[in-house]
């Protein structure tokens, strides 16, 4: 599935010859090409316990690799500490056999992710979605803030992108109803200024489910500090109206917090539509999902 201009591409053949040459103690280990919606790495299956990621946009060597080195440390600071599975960096992998840039080992963590296995009218879920928020919540900052890029600081810093989507979504969305929406929800007011610990992308693709409850959360390289609002999204992406309020109960959400939550879904979402209507229809269905979602939720 091509999704980005000059999108890499990553056969098994490649990784198995990088894992020969860098890692010889995994060379004999099946390599599977697994099929998933994602939007940022090419994912093959090393054996039963482990994952390779491979980055599909082209980059400079070294930038990608300050990235990867970056989400490995972020993965390791969360690794183990709350009691819902996420993945453990095992090894950066260098370029070679045709493929431009640095790559990534990990874990393997089992269930199926909530785009095949949706948990959106599940109570038990919700509540164990309100929990692994909670407890990335209490987690030391280290004295950190937001670094200032990305989703997560001031909804207003987002005015600009809003508007790139609003004009690429004339014919796929109801854009004068979204535009009013986003008026409202930009200026969310944050009285507090504190930031907390984040996953930051709680999205479906990024959840694992097993009979109806939450059995890991995986692409945990964005994990840091942010407006608290922001792992909300997760409760606009992944719950129905009934077990959504159970999770906002269980996160006892002032309607400050809440509301900004709703925008930071809403800045995500919009995105998703017009930018992968052709290339990733999954992921287009879930930002609409999450648009008819905050449609429909009293204001």
């Amino acid at each position: 599935m091509v999704m980005h201009a000059n999108q890499l591409v990553v056969t098994a053949d490649v990784v198995r010859a990088l894992l020969a040459e860098q890692f010889p103690a995994w060379a004999d280990l099946p390599v599977q090409a697994v099929t998933a919606h994602g939007t940022v790495n090419a994912l093959f299956r090393l054996g039963d316990r482990m994952a390779a990621r491979f980055p599909l946009e082209p980059g400079d060597v070294a930038e990608k690799l300050r990235w990867l080195e970056a989400e490995a440390e972020a993965a390791g600071e969360l690794f183990g500490r709350t009691r819902f599975p996420t993945p453990e960096p095992l090894a950066l992998g260098r370029p070679g056999h045709g493929y431009p840039l640095p790559w990534s080992v990990q874990t393997w963590l089992p269930g199926t992710v909530a785009t095949e296995a949706d948990p959106g009218g599940s109570r038990p879920f919700a509540e164990d979605l309100a929990e692994f928020v909670a407890g990335i919540r209490a987690l030391d900052t280290r004295g950190r803030t937001f670094p200032g890029s990305g989703r997560g600081g001031e909804l207003t810093s987002h005015d600009e992108w809003m508007e790139i989507c609003f004009s690429r979504s004339g014919q796929l969305l109801d854009v004068p109803l979204l535009r009013r929406m986003w008026e409202s929800l930009r200026t969310a007011p944050r009285p507090d200024q504190r930031d907390v610990m984040n996953h930051g992308d709680l999205i479906p693709g990024n959840i694992l489910v097993a009979d109806g409850r939450l059995a890991g959360v995986i692409d945990v390289g964005g994990f840091g500090p942010a407006d608290p609002a922001l792992d909300l999204v997760g409760a606009w992406h992944l719950l129905d109206a009934d077990p959504r309020q159970v999770f906002r109960e269980k996160l006892a959400c002032d309607d400050h917090e809440w509301e900004r939550g709703k925008g930071w879904a809403f800045v995500q979402s919009m995105g998703m539509v017009w930018y992968y209507v052709e290339s990733n229809p999954v992921m287009a269905a879930v930002g609409r999902r999450t648009l008819d979602r905050l449609v429909a939720a009293p204001a």
